[in-house]
């Protein structure tokens, strides 16, 4: 069995790719939030059993995603800030489970980007002393 290295400098640059695709999806999620509050409540209250929330929470807790994901993004705090991405998408990944189970009803199909997403943010969290392109932080 053979051993597979990977240049250092090839590593760094996939992980900042990982990071910049996955701060896109998690970005377009934050904005909807300040664009749509109404479909944040919905989400909430369907998955989370949340009941509705007014505008202003929706906002605060879009403020509050918006600097933890602009933190991730930077890769401030990679250690604290990729697992509380990691948990939250983790969270996100298994609420929707149900949905998993019937595919093709609706637009369910779409909730398997999930996955493949969770194992990005896996990854960036396993490798992140190696994540440093444009990283500010450890």
């Amino acid at each position: 069995m053979s051993t597979i290295t990977l240049p250092r400098e090839k590593l760094e640059w996939s992980l900042l790719g990982l990071r910049l695709g996955v701060f896109i999806v998690l970005l377009m999620w934050t904005i909807d939030k300040f664009i749509n509050p109404g479909h944040a409540a919905v989400v909430l209250k369907v998955f989370y059993s949340i009941p509705a929330l007014g505008n202003s929470i929706t906002y605060l807790i879009g403020a509050l995603q918006l600097a933890l994901v602009l933190s991730f993004l930077i890769g401030f705090q990679k250690r604290w800030v990729t697992l509380i991405i990691l948990i939250m998408h983790l969270s996100s990944t298994l609420v929707s489970f149900g949905r998993y189970l019937d595919p093709w009803a609706g637009a369910n199909l779409l909730f398997f980007a999930a996955w493949p997403m969770l194992a990005a943010i896996f990854m960036l969290y396993l490798f992140r002393e190696y994540d440093n392109k444009f990283s500010i932080g450890k």
